[in-house]
């Protein structure tokens, strides 16, 4: 594309991972192979990532200190890709720590998630918040530009070294939702009020959460990602027409950061969209983006259907069959890739996230039978 930024010459995209089953699925073109790679695949299922989270001297370590850590976010991004054979890694962070970086006092607390010292409840609220420069972040990021660093070197060791890392990010009705909460909600009650009250006070904070997460985003790519997901992990709790008029449009400006970077080609750089629940909202999902991800509750074909625009799907194996007996996960995988077979291309996932207890040999089957197939 003439005049858009390319990505620096040595980039995977133009170097080794353009050609990958999942970079080609995400492109539209449907590779013999089916790709699979896991939401949630680096994390607690795995026992290496466990002990490398602990201690001997303490309590476990810190999430956001970990995910800061280069090395450690590196290695954690790795384990699966080494032990499952996915194809794809997805570079191991949290959709907390672009808001960290630029200077909300938030933290992971262990068996509650994300708590922000001063929620975001008023106009006045939005104001101080947005008073801090999201630019600040580009010098703060620098941690995670070392990571990603780190971890495509490693994934060029792997195997034929053409494995992609997919850089993530929070989307901003999310990020914002734990602002206004001030910690994980059943209903984003506080959310959805603020958006109802005080539509332009809300808006102000989704421009300022989607810039914050865009530069997250963007920084991951420049430094090496092959593919960029948006997560949204309560666009369901929204009507479409709120989600439409408060939430698409800074979903879209968070997108944009990374959505005219190019490879040597001239080939944009593959952009997922994912929300959870979304069922409802597929039809304004489609910001423009490569694949829609879609959870475990529709099926890829209607959810295709809902979507209304030639894209690939992601997903959607429900995370709950996991702990099933095999003849029923196969079964499951079979009903999931016959959906999937409608659209121009399919990236097997789960519907979600792995549960940590699920076992990792179950998963390395998956990987296994969705090859096979």
């Amino acid at each position: 594309m003439e005049g858009m930024p390319a990505l620096r010459e040595d980039h995977p995209l133009s170097t080794r991972t353009g050609s990958s089953g999942l970079v080609r699925a995400y492109r539209g073109d449907r590779p013999a192979v089916t790709p699979v790679w896991f939401m949630r695949q680096a994390g607690r299922s795995l026992p290496e990532y466990r002990e490398l989270r602990r201690r001997t001297d303490g309590p476990e370590r810190d999430m956001l200190d970990t995910c800061l850590d280069p090395a450690l976010a590196s290695e954690i991004t790795l384990q699966p890709v080494r032990r499952h054979g996915v194809d794809a890694a997805i570079f191991f962070s949290d959709i907390m720590v672009p808001l960290r970086l630029a200077g909300v006092d938030v933290k992971i607390e262990p068996g509650v998630g994300p708590v922000v010292a001063q929620p975001i409840r008023t106009p006045e609220d939005v104001e101080r918040l947005v008073s801090l420069d999201p630019a600040t972040l580009d010098g703060a990021l620098e941690p995670v530009r070392e990571g990603v660093r780190q971890t495509v070197a490693g994934l060029a060791a792997i195997g034929d070294g053409s494995t992609p890392l997919i850089g993530f990010a929070g989307a901003p009705f999310t990020l914002a939702a734990y602002l206004v909460a001030g910690r994980p909600s059943k209903d984003h009650l506080e959310a959805r009020t603020l958006m109802r009250a005080f539509p332009d006070a809300w808006d102000r904070l989704a421009r300022w959460t989607a810039d914050v997460t865009g530069r997250f985003l963007r920084a991951q790519v420049e430094e090496g990602a092959s593919a960029a997901q948006l997560f949204d992990s309560w666009a369901g709790s929204l009507p479409l027409e709120q989600y439409r008029e408060h939430v698409a449009p800074a979903s879209r400006i968070a997108l944009d950061a990374v959505r005219d970077l190019v490879d040597a080609s001239g080939r944009r750089v593959p952009l997922v969209h994912f929300g959870v629940g979304a069922g409802e909202l597929y039809g304004a999902m489609d910001l423009d983006v490569d694949c829609v991800g879609v959870d475990w509750r529709v099926p890829l074909d209607v959810a295709l259907e809902r979507i209304g625009s030639d894209v690939t799907v992601q997903g959607n194996l429900d995370p709950a069959v996991l702990g099933a007996p095999w003849e029923i996960v196969e079964a499951a995988i079979d009903h999931v890739m016959m959906a999937g077979s409608v659209a121009r291309a399919h990236v097997f996932n789960l519907g979600h996230g792995v549960p940590p207890s699920t076992d990792p040999d179950v998963l390395t089957r998956v990987v296994q039978a969705v090859h096979a197939r």
